[in-house]
């Protein structure tokens, strides 16, 4: 009996001493499960949306063009007399750039300027006879209309000799001659080319669905083979139709060309602003989840995470205009998308705002 006491003093004994290490090992085990779901809520980044200025822009090609552009040729066949015009050199409007030998049209002028010199002396002294009744008005219209037939004779020579010179219809530069001094040329002969090229217009199309868009003066950015620089340029006319064959709108631009360094029938890339918006409301791309009934992103508030349904406007090549849906300042996610539930909380690691 006293052996039975005896042990079951020890087992008592022990049992009240193994209490506080069970203890211990409870509150070990409930403070790991605690950090544990500490360490199980899913860090995310966002990206805090802000106003900014977008533009709504096309990319297209297009080919450089002269200002004006036009062939040199001649009203009149006949003998080069001179030549002034140097290859390269840049002309004035009107200057004299050739000269056909115009020798018997020369002829022809004198001849018929002094048959109304004789002319208009008749016309003179009959005046003075028609006055005092010596000859009948019969006479003297005849007389007068023989002065204005020589004089018109005149015109038609001077006209003629004036088609022996050619001058520069516009001021530019002068391309490569074909033509020498003492060549016989005809309407037909190919004598060089006069290129005005400051400014120099960009030729362009834009799909049919851009049409309604464009308007004169928007902007135009562009880039050319061998020149390491973005270029400008401003749209000025565009054509008031359609192209039935490829559902496109021409369109031209002008840009300044001071120095010489764009070359008409140059390959241009472009990059067309059809318009510019302040105070946009953009997202990264990644941000945007599709659903079946349009678009959401996933908004950060005090800590938990929310849905929200937008509607979106202009993109470009990293992020999405929201034009409903969001307000300043919103903190959308960028991250964790697919792990992400409403009214989940989360914690934010990269904040992003630009």
């Amino acid at each position: 009996m006293k052996r039975i006491l005896i042990v079951t003093g020890v087992l008592i004994a022990l049992g009240l001493l193994a209490i506080p290490k069970l203890e211990g090992l409870t509150g070990s085990a409930n403070n790991t499960a605690a950090n544990n779901s500490d360490n199980n809520t899913l860090s995310v980044d966002v990206y805090v949306t802000k106003p900014d200025t977008i533009e709504n822009n096309i990319f297209t090609t297009g080919t450089l063009l002269a200002n004006e552009e036009v062939e040199l040729a001649s009203e009149s066949s006949g003998l080069i007399e001179e030549i002034y015009l140097e290859e390269g050199e840049y002309v004035e409007k009107g200057e004299l750039l050739i000269k056909i030998n115009d020798s018997e049209l020369q002829a022809q002028l004198n001849r018929a300027e002094f048959r109304l010199n004789l002319a208009e002396d008749r016309e003179k002294r009959q005046t003075q006879l028609l006055d005092k009744g010596g000859i009948s008005q019969e006479e003297y219209d005849a007389t007068l209309n023989e002065v204005n037939v020589m004089r018109s004779e005149v015109a038609l020579i001077e006209a003629q000799i004036a088609k022996t010179e050619i001058r520069a219809p516009f001021s530019g530069q002068i391309g490569l001659k074909y033509v020498s001094d003492g060549s016989y040329i005809t309407p037909s002969t190919r004598i060089a080319t006069l290129q005005d090229i400051d400014p120099i217009k960009i030729d362009f199309s834009i799909p049919e669905r851009y049409a309604a868009m464009v308007e004169v003066g928007n902007k135009v950015a562009f880039t050319v083979s061998g020149l390491d620089k973005t270029l400008t340029a401003n749209v000025y006319a565009k054509e008031p139709r359609i192209d039935t064959e490829t559902r496109s709108l021409q369109v031209r631009a002008k840009s300044p060309n001071q120095d010489g360094a764009l070359l008409p029938g140059a390959f241009a890339d472009l990059e067309l602003t059809l318009s510019t918006i302040n105070n946009a409301l953009m997202v990264p791309s990644i941000s945007i989840v599709p659903e079946l009934q349009g678009q959401k992103v996933f908004v950060v508030k005090n800590g938990v995470v929310q849905p929200q349904t937008v509607s979106t406007g202009l993109r470009n090549e990293a992020k999405v205009q929201i034009t409903e849906g969001i307000a300043e300042g919103d903190s959308v996610l960028t991250s964790g998308l697919l792990q992400v539930r409403p009214g989940m909380p989360v914690n934010i690691g990269n904040v992003e705002t630009e």
